[in-house]
């Protein structure tokens, strides 16, 4: 009996990215534990990744090709083997791409973050092959957006010195449940004395233990901010030096921040007055003051503006002069990553293919070919994703998957709602068993992921499926005889010691502690730009503003509740979904009501209920557990389909609609009409 123990690195889309220690016994992972070596991961793993070797090791992964035999949906495959699922695969792709190129379309998010599994050797087979570029914008591009055309990238505070911090601002995030190493440092800054407010439209578990919990409708963080800098100039709650040195366009946000007193927006965001106003004197009296912001604040019609609202208030108060100030949405741009040397666009060789959203997916392949959106989409490649069960509008996108006359590749784990549609399933290695090299959103550590087992059954990586493809199309560039291992040293060439990856799995980069104290944004004009001559050269609003929800809550009478569709707290997205353990402790779908909603619909606690609008209905049971505000209603999600009561799961009235900037998705900006079914 022999056992090791070997470093890693959590794969999933979640701002920790942890170090991994598995420790493997003949060839087995006996466990999964958080590295203490890792400060940001201090030895301690979510409940759901602690369970990543009885994923590993499900009796239910798939091991072996399988082809369809059954109806698209049916779910029946049967085994084949490597050469004659490649070959047929590579036959079908040519076939279509000799047509058009652009009619084959990859589908991929971050089922795995790597840069090598997730965003190397996929890119380099599609942009040699010419086919459609997909745009990647399901989580986060609003959020991206805002922040670029804000503070200049997607940069903040190093989140260890939020222990510092005397107020923290936990805005449009469930901590406890998506960044749980955050948590444990704002929790010591609570023990040595800062407060913590939650600014969220549902009382999550962190709301339950902050100070004190804002609970505003969805979509309207903009209007708040707004507010915010109404008092903060009323009062004079400013740092003027840091404005006049380090912004750009104050006169103008000024007086777009006069047309929000705590009146306008207390009636826009369902608040109370005092308490927009007491919030304003505690961010603009106490020092350091830091904000946590949230992808959460996003996933609405005016989501890219709610969070340039947000990222302008550290420079109002000169917050970002010191360390444990400012403000902090995602750390990735701080990586010098390689993405061209990865990715290789030069494989386009002059070629500018379409670009089809991902978000759209459901409309996008039930359009024809025309002028305006190109050739059909004749051939699906999935990998690190499931968008039937969580792509929005969920009745559109499984009439386009359930197209006969659409080829469709999964590379997957398991048999999930997407894989059922597939005219080949492919065994994907999961973390344990490949190598890969990895950013963060939460912290600024390079973390190295090795192989602690080798690939179970006939699993292959992502990036081994793509070289084997890309040797069957007849694909003769060096770059394609890559190694993984090679691919993550690309990764980050001599920018990071690859050396001292190897010996520790980690490295810390050299950012400053404080980046913005003396100004120096990565803007056109250095300073944090209130105004956006970018944007105004776009046609759009250059500065800051409420953009009200596509779906107003109350604004329409056959669906009148608001609904959000925040994580299920054992789930992350729709990965995990099928470990029974996990699935125990989340007990079933269901949707948090206000008694008052309930009540009026005569709905109890456990009841079966139906919640649908124009889109779609899917069945889950109420619980009035005091988690909703009036007016909104909570559906977590997101499961898997053929887990959830009917086959169907939230994103059944989810819609395609895209935000302001970035066209992302609007996942919260949504209005539903709830009914009772049955007593559970």
């Amino acid at each position: 009996m022999t056992t090791t123990t070997v470093r890693g690195a959590c794969p999933h889309d979640c701002p920790d990215t942890c170090a991994l220690i598995t420790t493997v016994e003949d060839g087995r992972a006996l466990r999964v534990q958080g590295n203490p070596a890792h400060a940001a991961t201090g030895g301690v793993l979510c409940a759901k990744v602690s369970r990543y070797a009885e994923r590993t090791h499900h009796a239910e992964r798939i091991l072996t090709p399988l082809k369809r035999t059954g109806p698209k949906g049916s779910g029946r495959f049967t085994p084949v083997g490597w050469d004659e699922a490649l070959d047929d695969i590579a036959r079908r792709l040519g076939a279509i791409a000799a047509r058009d190129p652009q009619a084959i379309l990859p589908y991929s998010y971050a089922g795995t973050m790597g840069l090598v599994q997730g965003e190397s050797m996929d890119r380099r087979f599609f942009h040699r092959l010419g086919a459609s570029l997909l745009h990647r914008s399901i989580c986060s591009t609003a959020g991206g957006e805002g922040l670029v055309h804000t503070l200049g990238g997607k940069l903040g505070m190093k989140v260890e010195f939020f222990a510092e911090s005397k107020l923290i601002l936990i805005w449009g995030s469930n901590s406890i449940g998506s960044n749980l190493h955050f948590w444990r440092i704002a929790q010591q800054a609570k023990r040595d004395g800062a407060r913590l407010v939650c600014i969220d439209p549902r009382k999550s578990e962190t709301a339950e233990k902050c100070h004190e919990h804002v609970q505003l409708r969805p979509g309207t963080d903009a209007a708040l901010a707004l507010a915010l800098m109404h008092e903060l100039i009323q009062n004079d709650w400013l740092d003027h030096d840091y404005i006049a040195r380090h912004t750009l366009g104050w006169e103008a946000l000024r007086a777009r921040a006069l047309q929000w007193p705590p009146e306008r927006a207390a009636e826009v965001c369902g608040l109370a007055v005092e308490q927009i106003r007491r919030l304003a004197r505690d961010y603009g009296t106490t020092k350091p003051a830091a904000i946590r912001l949230n992808y959460g604040v996003q996933r609405a019609h005016g989501g890219g503006n709610a969070v340039r609202a947000v990222a302008c208030l550290p420079a109002l108060t000169g917050a970002w002069r010191e360390r444990a100030g400012g403000m902090l949405l995602s750390s990735s741009g701080a990586f010098p990553v390689q993405r061209a040397q990865l990715q290789r666009p030069d494989l386009l060789a002059g070629r500018s293919p379409r670009s089809i959203n991902m978000v759209t997916i459901g409309d996008d392949l039930l359009r024809a070919t025309s002028p305006a959106f190109g050739p059909q989409i004749e051939a699906l490649v999935v990998y690190n994703s499931n968008p039937v069960a969580v792509a929005p509008d969920s009745p559109q996108v499984v009439q386009g998957f359930a197209r006969e006359d659409v080829f469709t590749v999964v590379l997957e784990h398991f048999q999930t709602d997407t894989a059922d549609y597939a005219d080949y399933i492919l065994p994907a290695t999961t973390q344990l068993e490949h190598w890969d090299v990895h950013l963060a959103y939460g912290h600024t550590d390079v973390l190295l992921n090795r192989p602690a087992i080798a690939p179970q059954g006939q699993a292959r990586s992502n990036a081994q499926i793509f070289r084997d493809l890309a040797a069957r199309m007849g694909f003769t560039e060096p770059c394609f005889a890559d190694t993984d291992e090679q691919l993550c040293r690309q990764a980050y060439g001599d920018r990071v010691d690859f050396a001292l990856l190897l010996d520790q799995g980690f490295v810390p980069l050299p950012v400053p502690e404080a980046p913005f104290a003396e100004g120096g944004f990565p803007t056109p004009s250095g300073k944090c730009e209130f105004f956006s001559q970018r944007l105004a050269d776009q046609g759009l609003d250059p500065l800051p503003g409420h953009v009200p929800n596509h779906e107003v809550a109350g604004g329409s009478a056959l669906y009148p509740l608001a609904m959000i569709s925040p994580p299920a707290r054992n789930f992350l997205n729709s990965t995990f979904v099928n470990l029974q353990s996990l699935r125990d402790i989340e007990g079933r779908p269901v949707l948090e009501m206000h008694p008052e909603d309930a009540a009026a619909r005569g709905i109890a606690e456990g009841a079966l209920v139906r919640v649908f609008n124009g889109r779609g209905s899917y069945a889950c049971h109420a619980t009035l557990n005091g988690r909703a505000r009036p007016g909104v209603v909570n559906g977590l999600g997101v499961w898997w389909r053929k887990l959830g009561h009917g086959g169907t799961n939230v994103n059944e009235v989810t819609s395609q609609a895209l935000t302001d900037l970035g066209a992302g998705p609007t996942f919260y900006d949504c209005t539903v009409q709830v009914q009772a079914v049955t007593s559970a």
